[in-house]
Order: structure tokens, then C-alpha cells, then sequence
């Protein structure tokens, strides 16, 4: 029988001991901001059934969104029937600027304004009423959903109802690292609501969507286009860097402008554009930044550069996860602390790992300077002896024309790719697509690849991370564990990548979930024995990879996750368990011989 711990974080306490009152109050999509924000998380009543239909008889419970009723934070903490239908009610004032108009719904309609909710994600699929009018379903459980609810109000305050059902045992919709046999490298699954929920007003002809592309000319300059969807007419203001501001007129819900000289994004300078569209009655902020990244052959070697110079990506493997928030961590905050402590150590990279976050974390990326691989999130079946045992032990090719999944699940695959690569493509951070890992219901991958790279040809993709390669792809990307790290005997025509490593484990006492058992691969009795491994796996094996063509490296993992001990925090991050003083110096060193400075 395994001993769990009920692990709480620093933010976690403050929400539990009502220090903190609202949860995620925070905006929630810095990349199209408006002042007509009403956040919706915090407390709702909570009800899981096995029907689809509404009972009389329901016993609501309290829980606190937007955590996952699986979690500690939720106030919930317990598992979830796969199958179940779960029901969250609450009742909602309308906002005041709709309220004014005249109570809401025909009266807001008609002045022009309309109510929109947002659920930034919800596992799987969502049913939203409003006093008892079915507004709409979303399917999916890592992407936004967002309704019209505008006609449905029919009093102040309304009724709100989000039922979402869950079924994870058929596999179909994407998944990550939930298993409803939780244990090893896989976690405890999520259901329900586990982003934020929140409203906002906009007029009938309002910005839906913005999108920046930036295409390098002739010398230092860069031509910036706007495509703006929902409105044809405004005017765009871009802050520049010296503090003027240069205004365009959008025509057709399009504006363009040269950029001369422009500050480029870097995580050692990660400089964004700031800009606001006004149109009409609608009035959002946004922002942008310019900063390239493609392949070069460098004295032969195929190299990853950014902004035209070669890089080292020095990464971490980012589940996600939080020891009681699950896939939500307490605050928004807790993203920050990360990506701060991270690159105070030296890393650059983080490879968000079979999952898509909130808004807020890849924002943070852009803000604070941390590149971003983004995998797309797996479904389909997993089979260990094909897709981990022969792969380890060396046999690393595998037709994936063949012995495909089910129609219904190769769709949604498509649709749930594509889907990510639009909703994420204006974070400059994010510098790689990994759209297969380890074989994980992979299928057609040069198709899939022909697909992605039509939808975003700015950015490269790995498109089997680990094995399973013989697919177009722009880059080598295998995984290491159980072996030295000697992949490179010579260069290779294309950028050479291992995208797992390491996964070294200690135990942190009185930080550990599984008391009864570990994962990782190899074990250390002490923080200083840790320590010295990690240290002699960056000096004595990736370091004399990268003269022969080695563009990076992600190590397993940013922090424990449940049975897995093999991070730099614990599970709780509470404990870091290397410190920058103790490894910053061998990782200068990584990035001095990618720039030849060495």
C-alpha cells in the first residue's frame, strides 16, 4: 500500500488560510488586454453525477475554481469517477456597464454591447446554460473556450451552469500525463474546470484576434504586419523604444509598418513591443517583439542560431504539475518564481512537456527571457514495451504509416495541433513545436509535419522527440537515460538536439509524495552527491558534444512530480535542490563554445 503526502506550496498556504481570497485574479490574456474584466474564480458549488441530465435532488459542495476537484487547493481532494458529468453553479451579477443599459441581455443587445464568458480550459467537454438556456458546448480539455451569453441573461443577477464531462479511458481527446492508474511517469488525472473562468464586455464590432508577423528585409530593418480579426477600421499605436509613439491607420483590419534598427528579443534582452488598437468603441492592449530563428551551417556544423547567431538551448523538461494545485499551480506567481530561479542557475529553455498552460506562463516567458519548446498534447494508445522498452534498448525506427489509430482519433489529434499552434503563435518565446514524444500515438509524421510547418513556418519542429524518426523534421532529437550521452561521433546535416536527459533523483526528506516508493534514473543519497553527478554530466558529456554539433540539451526535469524525484525544486518548491553558484560556471561554459568565445 503506498504512503501519499499531502504537499502544500508557499502560494497554496496563503489560499488556504483565506490570505489570499480570489485565486487567478489575475488578467488572464495579457496579449489582448481590456478593462472590462470580471473574474469569475473563487468559490462555486460543485456536484458530480453520472448523468447528463440535472437532478432535483443535487448536493452541492463547495469548491474553488480554478482548481481541478482532484487537488488539495479545490477544497474537493478526492478522485473523480472516470465518466462523470461534473456540475458547477454559481450565481453571477452583471456587470455593471450592461447592467446600467438596462439589466442586460435585449436591452445590452440592442445599445450594443455584449457579455462574453471565457473558460480557459476545461477537461473535456463543456456545456455552458444560462438560466436555463443552453449557450453553447466546447470540446477539448487544454484549449479556451468562449461564449456569447449576451441574450441568454434573463435577470441580475443570473444563473450560471458549466457542466463539463470527462472520460479519459477512451483516450480520444488529448491526454498528456494523465492516467487514471497514476504512478512512475504518469500522474494523477484532472477533470473538470482548471483555468481560469472570467467575463468581459465588448461591443457588437469588437478585436477578436491579433495577429503579428514579423519578416526581416534588407539590413537592420524588419516589416511588421497586423492582421486584426473582428473590426476593419481603427487606429494601432506602437510604443517604441525611445519612448515615442508611432500611430497607423488600420484599413480592411490590416496595418503594416518598417521597424529600423530594431531592438531584438533575447532571453538576455527580452524586449517587447508595446501597442493598443482602438476601433470604434473597442479599446485593447497588446504587444510584440522581433527576434528570428532558423539554421545555419557554421564551419560545417548545423547550428540553431537566434537573431542570426548561434545559440545553446540549455533546458529544462516541464511537466507542469504542482503538488496541490495539480495541473493549476495557486497563483500565477508560481510560474514567475520559476522562470526566475531557473535562469539564475543558468538555464534558457524549457520544454513545456505534453501540455498547453494558461496564457499567463508563456507570458512571463516573453516578459522574463525563457525560450520555449511547446509539445503538442498526445492522445491515442500508449504501449510501454513499443513505445519505451525496444526504444531504450536501441531499436529507435518504426513505420508510422502503418497500424494507424482510429480515424475519430488522427482528427482530433489535427484539429487539437493546429488548434495550439494558433492560439500560442504570438509568444516569442516559444521557438520549437515537438508535435510527437517517444511515439506516443504517433502516426503519419511527415504529414502531421507538412501541416504544422504550412500553419507556422516561422518556427522549427521536432516532430518525433526521443525515437521513432524516419519523418521530415527539422531537427535530430533523441533521449538519453540509462547511458552516456554520446549521440554526436560527427556533425549531422541537421541541428542535433537530446531533449531528455538525466532525471537524477534524490529524496528530499519531508518533500516527497510517494513515502513508499521512487522514480527516476539513478539515485543519490544526498543533496551534495546529487550535486557533483549533475556537475560531471555537463562537464564530461555535453560539454565535448557541443564543438561537434550539439544545439542543446533538456534535462529531466524542472521539479518532482509525485513518484518522480528527479527535479531541481521538490514537488512542494520548497527545496531547490542545486544552486546557481554550484553549476552556473560549466553551463558559461556550454554557451562560450557554441559562440566559439570558449
Amino acid at each position: 500500500m503506498k504512503r501519499l503526502a499531502a504537499l502544500i506550496t508557499e502560494r497554496g498556504e496563503m489560499i488556504l488560510s483565506g490570505e489570499e481570497q480570489t485565486p487567478w485574479a489575475e488578467y488572464p490574456r495579457p496579449d489582448l488586454v481590456r478593462e472590462s474584466y470580471h473574474c469569475l474564480n473563487g468559490d462555486w458549488e460543485f456536484y458530480v453525477s453520472r448523468s447528463e441530465e440535472a437532478d432535483i435532488d443535487m448536493k452541492w459542495e463547495r469548491i474553488r475554481v480554478p482548481f481541478p476537484p482532484q487537488s488539495i487547493l479545490s477544497g474537493i481532494h478526492r478522485d473523480i469517477p472516470d465518466g462523470s458529468y461534473l456540475w458547477y453553479r454559481k450565481t453571477v451579477q452583471v456587470p455593471r456597464d450592461l447592467a446600467d443599459q438596462g439589466n442586460g441581455s435585449h436591452e445590452a443587445s440592442v445599445n450594443g454591447e455584449r457579455l462574453i464568458l471565457h473558460i480557459d480550459a476545461a477537461d473535456q467537454i463543456t456545456d455552458v446554460y444560462v438560466d436555463g438556456t443552453h449557450v453553447g458546448t466546447h470540446e477539448g480539455g487544454y484549449s479556451r473556450a468562449s461564449f456569447d451569453i449576451t441574450d441568454a441573461v434573463a435577470k441580475d443577477p443570473f444563473e450560471l451552469i458549466i457542466r463539463v464531462f470527462d472520460k479519459l479511458e477512451d483516450r480520444v481527446f488529448p491526454y498528456g500525463k494523465q492516467s487514471l492508474k497514476r504512478g512512475g511517469m504518469w500522474y494523477t488525472p484532472v477533470s473538470g474546470i482548471w483555468q481560469s473562468v472570467w467575463m468581459e464586455t465588448v461591443p457588437a464590432e469588437h478585436v477578436e484576434k491579433i495577429k503579428v508577423s514579423v519578416f526581416p528585409l534588407d539590413g537592420e530593418r524588419y516589416k511588421t504586419v497586423f492582421d486584426i480579426t473582428g473590426i476593419d477600421t481603427g487606429e494601432l499605436t506602437v510604443e517604441m523604444p525611445d519612448g515615442e509613439n508611432v500611430s497607423i491607420e488600420i484599413e480592411n483590419g490590416s496595418a503594416e509598418m518598417i521597424l529600423e534598427a530594431p531592438r531584438l528579443w533575447s532571453p538576455d534582452a527580452p524586449y517587447l513591443y508595446r501597442f493598443t488598437v482602438s476601433a470604434g468603441g473597442d479599446f485593447v492592449r497588446s504587444y510584440f517583439a522581433v527576434r528570428t530563428i532558423n539554421v545555419r551551417t557554421i564551419d560545417g556544423i548545423s547550428r540553431i542560431c537566434l537573431n542570426g547567431e548561434p545559440v545553446f538551448f540549455n533546458g529544462l523538461l516541464d511537466q507542469g504539475y504542482w503538488s496541490d494545485g495539480l495541473m493549476t499551480p495557486a497563483s500565477p506567481s508560481c510560474f514567475t518564481d520559476d522562470i526566475v530561479k531557473l535562469k539564475e542557475i543558468g538555464f534558457n529553455t524549457l520544454r513545456k512537456h505534453i501540455k498547453v498552460e494558461p496564457d499567463i506562463f508563456y507570458y512571463e516567458c516573453d516578459r522574463l527571457g525563457m525560450f520555449v519548446f511547446q509539445d503538442m498534447v498526445n492522445n491515442g494508445d500508449y504501449s510501454f514495451l513499443r513505445d519505451t522498452v525496444i526504444p531504450t534498448v536501441g531499436r529507435l525506427s518504426r513505420d508510422d504509416t502503418k497500424k494507424l489509430p482510429s480515424p475519430a482519433i488522427m482528427e482530433r489529434f489535427k484539429c487539437a495541433m493546429l488548434e495550439t499552434a494558433e492560439h500560442l503563435e504570438g509568444h516569442p518565446s516559444i521557438v520549437l513545436w515537438t508535435i510527437f514524444n517517444e511515439g506516443w500515438g504517433q502516426f503519419s509524421g511527415s504529414e502531421m509535419y507538412a501541416l504544422l510547418k504550412a500553419a507556422d513556418p516561422s518556427r522549427l519542429i521536432d516532430t518525433a522527440s526521443g525515437w521513432f524518426a524516419g519523418c521530415d523534421t527539422d531537427i535530430e532529437s533523441r533521449h538519453v537515460y540509462f547511458r552516456k550521452v554520446k549521440v554526436l561521433q560527427e556533425p549531422t546535416a541537421k541541428p542535433y538536439l537530446v531533449t531528455e536527459f538525466g532525471g537524477y533523483s534524490w529524496r528530499p526528506e519531508g518533500h516527497c509524495f510517494n513515502l513508499s516508493g521512487n522514480y527516476g534514473y539513478g539515485s543519490y543519497k544526498s543533496r551534495d552527491a546529487l550535486v557533483n553527478a549533475v556537475r560531471a554530466l555537463y562537464h564530461g558529456q555535453v560539454l565535448p558534444l557541443v564543438g561537434k554539433g550539439l544545439c542543446g540539451t533538456i534535462y529531466t526535469q524542472v521539479s518532482d512530480v509525485e513518484d518522480e524525484t528527479n527535479g531541481i525544486f521538490s514537488y512542494d518548491r520548497r527545496v531547490q535542490k542545486i544552486l546557481p553558484e554550484e553549476i552556473w560556471e560549466i553551463f558559461d561554459k556550454i554557451q562560450k563554445a557554441v559562440t566559439g568565445t570558449l
